[in-house]
């Protein structure tokens, strides 16, 4: 059953999900918070946009030209109809097609930014893959695994254009490796917590396409008080 649901309440934002399916998490919130965005940015590429959250966002934030590609076709359907009905078709286009092979239809450097919101689990013998297709091709390296997304970032990016995805912090030194050997040099870390005095659970992290060494590490996001409310930091994130 598809329902709508406010994105951003005070920019009037709203999005289309399907009760059944992989609704947007707070993950594809704070990433299009976390990402550089300056006024020269052009064009922007979210790759595995599900149904469409971080095009919303970012439209908000910047005047670029934003393409979401999603490989799921109901899921695309659902990210159609979201931008539809905030009436975004002028700023955001949405295509049903896998990444990878989108990717070999450019022989040159087009995008200024590229943000993901990938899967964050390998696959392997021990893989729990539940029934549901949606949820599993968007929680596991089934179509995309990180090698991938950096691949293909040093591909389309520009030169000292940016890609900024979120992860798990256990993936960490992975995505280090991963961006160094597609010449994606490392430049800010955002960890998020659940709590003060836990573990973090998520990680923000950009990097820049030949950029110059020098890594920042931004305060740390706590996103729930003791009595389980959003904070007043991330309740800023959905306005």
């Amino acid at each position: 059953m598809n329902v709508i649901n406010y994105l951003l309440k005070d920019k009037n934002i709203n999005i289309v999900q399907n009760t059944q399916m992989f609704n947007f998490s707070l993950d594809s919130i704070l990433l299009p918070n976390f990402v550089t965005l300056n006024k020269n940015i052009k064009n922007i590429l979210d790759i595995g946009c599900g149904n469409a959250p971080i095009p919303l966002i970012l439209s908000t934030k910047t005047n670029a030209n934003i393409i979401g590609v999603e490989i799921q076709k109901e899921v695309f359907d659902l990210a159609i109809q979201s931008v539809k009905i905030n009436n975004l078709e002028d700023r955001i286009k949405i295509l049903n097609e896998d990444i990878n092979e989108y990717a070999k239809k450019f022989d040159r450097e087009i995008f200024d930014v590229i943000t993901c919101n990938p899967p964050f689990f390998k696959v392997n013998e021990d893989s729990n893959f539940k029934k549901d297709i949606y949820k599993t091709i968007a929680r596991h390296e089934i179509k995309l695994n990180l090698s991938q997304v950096f691949k293909i970032s040093r591909k389309l990016l520009k030169n000292n254009g940016v890609i900024a995805i979120v992860h798990r912090p256990e993936r960490l030194v992975e995505i280090l490796e991963e961006m160094k050997k597609n010449n994606i040099e490392p430049k800010k870390i955002q960890f998020v917590y659940p709590k003060k005095n836990l573990e973090a659970n998520i990680l923000l992290i950009e990097g820049k396409k030949n950029g110059n060494p020098g890594l920042k590490i931004l305060p740390p996001i706590y996103t729930h008080e003791e009595n389980g409310e959003y904070t007043d930091q991330v309740k800023t994130f959905f306005n």
